[in-house]
């Protein structure tokens, strides 16, 4: 199936340079088109794993020890064995990094699987040897013209799910649940998907934070409850914090991001992005506003001094 064209919040302009890069794979370096991963590999045949979306900005990984701990967290709620401590992973990074001779506007995906299994079936006692651990560098800059005009969101019948059902705290590779949300979106000419918590409430988008602008310049993002642990979600209400301003992280509706001021997004790749329809609905103007562009520029001052 062709899906319609559209912008996204994932969505990055196109740099010759990457298809030069070199993928790291269980401490050995490969072309982009070598790299691979065995089909019995419990992250291909399963989606056993987790990630971690990592940017690189002038010189420096941003918030580099709060995704390290979320991915030492996650291994050890899923009982997965890295195979090497903070410091090795940290390193290997690094020289991903070095190897491919990046300095600045660089995204990196940590994949991180149970291994290879002796036939493909969900016991993990199946697997033979270790962890497999892909890192790819690619330089990635978000699109200019999605910051532009913003992005159109709609909201999925998709719910998010608590962590008795699937914990989206745990960056686990399997994401179907997520993937479905987007495609319905996609199919009804939005860019992302805004999914709503099992009460009704608004959640997150599919693969990035939801806020939206009320009041006095007042942010306000999802509690959490049923929604990802956003690294860039947090250092947003930080810096947003620390410049005096008011964030609250609280319950609301649709009803109520219908008529905020303004409504964004926040991921690893994308920063701060500006969303302008939900549901067909035109927010505030119906172009990326100020305080959204505030947020994003006090965002970025505070991690270039990280």
């Amino acid at each position: 199936m062709t899906f319609p064209s559209s912008e996204s919040s994932q969505g990055y302009a196109a740099d010759p340079r990457n298809d030069a890069v070199l993928v790291y794979v269980n401490g050995e370096f490969f072309p982009r088109n070598e790299a691979r991963v065995s089909v019995f590999d419990s992250g291909f045949a399963l989606g056993d794993g987790i990630w971690e979306g990592l940017r690189l900005i002038k010189g420096s990984i941003i918030s580099l020890q709060a995704h390290l701990d979320r991915l030492f967290e996650g291994a050890t709620s899923i009982s997965l064995d890295i195979g090497m401590d903070r410091k090795g992973v940290e390193q290997a990074l690094w020289q991903t990094l070095e190897r491919n001779g990046m300095t600045d506007g660089a995204h990196m995906r940590l994949m991180v699987t149970r291994g290879t299994k002796r036939t493909p079936n969900q016991d993990p006692r199946f697997v033979i040897g270790g962890a497999t651990i892909v890192i790819v560098a690619e330089y990635k800059t978000p699109k200019p013209e999605t910051r532009a005009r913003g992005l159109s969101l709609m909201t999925s019948t998709f719910r998010t799910s608590g962590p008795d059902v699937f914990d989206l705290r745990l960056n686990s590779h399997s994401r179907l649940n997520l993937i479905q949300a987007l495609i319905q979106a996609i199919n009804m000419g939005a860019d992302e998907a805004l999914m709503l918590d099992p009460r009704g409430f608004v959640a997150s988008c599919n693969s990035t934070n939801f806020f939206i602008v009320r009041g006095d310049d007042e942010l306000w993002t999802s509690t959490g409850l049923y929604s990802f642990k956003g690294i860039t979600q947090a250092n947003v209400a930080s810096a947003w914090r620390a410049a005096g301003k008011v964030v609250r992280e609280c319950d609301f509706t649709l009803a109520q991001v219908y008529s905020a001021r303004e409504a964004f997004v926040t991921g690893t790749l994308g920063g701060v992005t500006p969303v302008t329809r939900i549901d067909g609905r035109v927010i505030g103007d119906g172009k990326p506003g100020t305080v959204t562009a505030q947020a994003s520029s006090l965002y970025l001052g505070a991690a270039s001094r990280a």
